[in-house]
């Protein structure tokens, strides 16, 4: 999962990721960007640099640039936590790259100040007048590329106060995240297929179209197939096929057509490995065409999941129904 923290200075952000670090989340910041932008120039970064250098890359990349640089680097196969998101776009983007929980850290100004005097860090006010001036600049901006904390704020999935003392903080931080792993959600059983589908697809080297299928039988993969050209023969998208290689119009010179087909593929892989596929499921990333429909239908396999309709996949569907196979579309989740 993926956990975003937010706040106002001295809140308590960084303890959060720390924890949460501890828990083997990986962590990183977006305040990062900015501050390898003023690495390469040289410049300390100071508080009221990274405000206007992260309102400029703002401007130039669009209001959600910095979460969208961090996503591009962020490894895959862990959780993530991400801190320094101070704009709604930041927001929406970090919600569209997956399962997402943003955090709000609370504390009061006279402890939040108090913090930032304790800690030191370099570009830190050192006068409560100047650290409210400097708040306000970060509360909310009528430019788009400004930093807009409330906006952020109203976004937040959870809110924790911080006010009290670091093992206070830490036991919010352990039931919250019991309650967010205990709760998360995970693909189901064709969504996972399907997605196994999508990539065994981008090993095909047909030029007209990618299709990628999967044989399951009792939750384990058994066969797998992509279209392209037959064993030992030269690849599609090497000249190997005429009628692809000509560009043709779609459902013209089929006859001519050298590729074989995603299902039958999974179906001939699982007889040259002697693997029955006999009351199984295909998972395929279009609606079979008649050909494939009649090579499932005499394989014995029991049911056929697409995600993507097919030309003429109407007859295809009422064959499947006429020998007693179900046949479903799997519909992206809303």
């Amino acid at each position: 999962m993926r956990i975003g923290v937010a706040g106002r200075n001295g809140a308590g952000k960084s303890e959060i990721v720390r924890f949460l670090e501890s828990r083997s989340f990986h962590a990183a910041s977006l305040s990062d960007v900015i501050r390898r932008e003023l690495a390469s120039q040289g410049l300390e970064p100071t508080r009221e640099r990274m405000i206007e250098t992260g309102r400029r890359l703002r401007r130039e990349g669009g209001p959600a640039v910095l979460a969208e640089r961090v996503l591009a680097h962020l490894p895959s196969g862990t959780h993530h936590v991400l801190d320094s998101i101070r704009h709604p776009s930041e927001v929406e983007a970090l919600r569209r790259s997956g399962p997402f929980m943003l955090i709000w850290v609370e504390a009061s100004e006279d402890v939040r100040f108090e913090r930032i005097q304790a800690r030191g860090r370099a570009g830190d006010t050192h006068s409560l007048e100047a650290f409210r001036e400097l708040e306000q600049r970060e509360l909310e901006s009528s430019e788009e590329s400004g930093q807009q904390l409330l906006a952020v704020q109203a976004l937040a999935d959870e809110v924790i106060l911080n006010d009290a003392d670091l093992p206070a903080l830490q036991a919010q931080l352990q039931e919250l995240l019991r309650r967010a792993l205990t709760f998360a959600e995970r693909p189901s059983w064709d969504e996972y297929f399907m997605s196994i589908a999508t990539v065994v697809a981008s090993r095909s080297n047909c030029m007209k179209r990618m299709v990628g299928a999967v044989v399951v039988a009792d939750r384990r993969i058994i066969s797998t197939g992509y279209n392209g050209t037959p064993r030992g023969v030269r690849n599609c998208n090497e000249g190997g096929c005429p009628r692809c290689a000509g560009v043709e119009a779609s459902g013209a010179r089929l006859d001519e057509c050298l590729c074989s087909h995603a299902e039958e593929n999974g179906i001939v892989q699982a007889a040259y490995h002697g693997v029955s596929v006999r009351d199984a499921t295909i998972y395929t990333t279009h609606c079979p065409c008649l050909i494939c429909t009649k090579l499932i239908i005499n394989a014995g396999i029991r049911e056929v999941v697409y995600a993507a309709d097919f030309p003429k996949g109407d007859i295809s569907a009422g064959l499947f129904r006429e020998a007693g196979i179900k046949c479903r579309q799997l519909l992206p989740a809303r």
